[in-house]
């Protein structure tokens, strides 16, 4: 079973036991940036038997392309539980996140782990082709080692894949 809910409707004891989910779901490779970007936007919490067995949040960001501004539906925390993993859950949760997507933003977008590529790609995720930046607070900065991990989800905004893409500042990692 998956549930949506907000960030404000979730309360402080559930956000502790996601961010602890997090830490564990990544073997301890969930910075505090990291739970910070997975905030306040929409979860998607998968459950069996009562458990928590796996998340994934999305959250707008902007997105630089060509000479427009895109309102971006950015998936973060996307984990589920290694002894919960292959039964679906992943799926579900890429489902309701991506009904988010579809209602509320102009295109998808979410970093890639290798192993979660064939996911995001069955699900209609296209690999980015172009350059990547960000907006840093000393201006546009390439950021080439995100370069092969951004994925997008092509929504209403035109996109050429071959061509550059900046993102908003944020701490921590910029994708």
């Amino acid at each position: 079973m998956v549930r949506r809910a907000h960030t404000s409707e979730l309360d402080p004891a559930t956000l502790e036991e996601l961010h602890r989910f997090l830490v564990d779901v990544f073997e301890g490779d969930f910075s505090a940036h990291d739970w910070e970007h997975a905030l306040g936007g929409v979860h998607a919490l998968a459950h069996e038997d009562g458990e928590l067995v796996g998340h994934a949040a999305v959250v707008q960001r902007r997105l630089l392309h060509g000479d427009r501004a895109l309102r971006a539906g950015y998936v973060e925390g996307v984990g589920v539980r290694r002894d919960a993993r292959r039964r679906g859950h992943a799926t579900a949760l890429m489902h309701a996140i991506e009904q988010v997507i579809r209602g509320a933003y102009e295109v998808g977008a979410l970093g890639a782990s290798e192993q979660a590529i064939p996911l995001y790609l069955a699900r209609g995720w296209r690999p980015w082709q172009g350059a990547t930046s960000v907006l840093a607070p000393q201006g546009r900065v390439r950021t080439p080692e995100d370069d092969d991990s951004l994925y997008v989800l092509e929504l209403s905004a035109p996109l050429d894949p071959a061509g550059d893409i900046a993102c908003d500042w944020r701490d921590g990692d910029p994708w």
